[in-house]
């Protein structure tokens, strides 16, 4: 048999894994995204409302955003946590480790058995606390910039303002959602307990801290480049499918 014959059995287990996280990964953006995306539109249009000029106060959007993200998030964290465990197993092969999970519905057993329906919450706090950041700086800073284009410079409500706006709103959540996602993934990847208790943070403010004093503030960007890069193409094709979504289905614009 040809060694390139041989070798084709060990891709599979490979690719398998891929496609599975990659599957876990599609339902907590679409769960995440689908709450956040709602609950702004429904606090920017009725409790907070936009007020007699039809405009949306910075202040306003502030907290709209936020406290979009963080809706969605804790929705979506069941689902995030797979989506992380599944991520690592790479890295634990590469270190020699047993794997931890055969697949998603094989994670969400494993994490219920060993900390309860809690346990699919575990690590919640930092997590909705960096979406909260991140949707300030997504939501906000798209439907900011957006309309004051609008309102004072010729661009019209087409691609080009969409496409500006995007990218303005990429580097703000960047910016803002880098910390906060050092800080969720360590929480998320530390050893538990056998009561499902992190055994190195006992919060995101404790990790925080120990971060800051261990490695310095900068400790807090680690991963900041590739986070924007991921983030910059990610948030162009968003809004400029989900506006053109709108458009199609009859939806006024966002």
């Amino acid at each position: 048999m040809a060694p390139e014959e041989r070798a084709l059995p060990d891709r599979w287990p490979r690719i398998s894994k891929f496609v599975l996280s990659a599957c876990a990964a599609s339902v907590a953006e679409l769960v995440y995204s689908g709450v956040r995306m709602v609950a702004y539109e429904q606090l920017r249009d009725s409790p907070l409302g936009k007020g007699e000029s039809e405009t949306f106060p910075l202040w306003k959007a502030v907290v709209g955003g936020m406290a979009a993200g963080a809706i969605g998030q804790f929705f979506a964290s069941p689902t995030d946590l797979v989506k992380v465990q599944m991520q690592m197993e790479g890295k634990r092969r590469l270190e020699g480790k047993p794997p931890r999970v055969r697949g998603v519905y094989h994670a969400f057993v494993t994490i219920v058995s060993k900390g309860g329906i809690r346990g699919l919450w575990a690590g919640w706090v930092p997590n909705v606390q960096r979406a909260a950041l991140v949707n300030m700086g997504d939501l906000t800073t798209y439907d900011t910039v957006k309309h004051f284009l609008l309102r004072n410079t010729n661009l019209k409500d087409n691609s080009l303002c969409h496409s500006i706006s995007s990218i303005c709103s990429g580097l703000v959540a960047a910016t803002l959602g880098t910390p906060a996602d050092v800080i969720k993934t360590r929480i998320m990847n530390q050893p538990r307990d056998t009561h499902g208790r992190g055994t190195l943070y006992k919060s995101s403010t404790d990790c925080f801290i120990q971060a800051v004093r261990g490695e310095g503030f900068l400790s807090l960007y680690k991963g900041f480049v590739p986070t924007w890069m991921r983030m910059a193409p990610w948030s162009l094709v968003f809004w400029l499918t989900y506006e053109q979504i709108r458009r199609i289905v009859g939806v006024a614009s966002f």
